[in-house]
């Protein structure tokens, strides 16, 4: 059985809000953007965004980064990749339960 990684619940918890991964998507372009730019097209203020980026960016998903007075966030793929990694894990441990039940069954 593999050790798990550190405890994935803020990334799920942060990706589990529909106004937070629609501003994943936006930055998945890769290129950094301002909540400015963030908030066009959405009937979210300023703040909301800051807010739900404050979320993202403590789960790890989003970097934020001073340029002059504007911050600026990016998407980090890795911490998903960590949570993909993480989800594969935990099915890899129900497959082999599964095939253990399966084979008691079959006995």
């Amino acid at each position: 059985m593999h050790a798990l990684q550190p405890d994935p619940a803020p990334i799920f918890a942060a990706l589990g809000d529909r106004t937070r991964l629609s501003l994943l998507t936006k930055l998945s372009g890769g290129q950094a953007q301002s909540i400015a730019k963030l908030s066009v097209g959405t009937t979210l203020t300023r703040q909301a965004v800051t807010k739900h980026l404050r979320v993202l960016e403590e789960a790890g998903l989003v970097l934020c980064n001073k340029v002059g007075r504007e911050s600026r966030f990016a998407f980090r793929p890795d911490t998903l990749l960590e949570a993909k990694s993480y989800i594969d894990q935990v099915s890899a441990q129900w497959d082999d339960a599964l095939e253990r039940l399966r084979s008691f069954v079959e006995e």
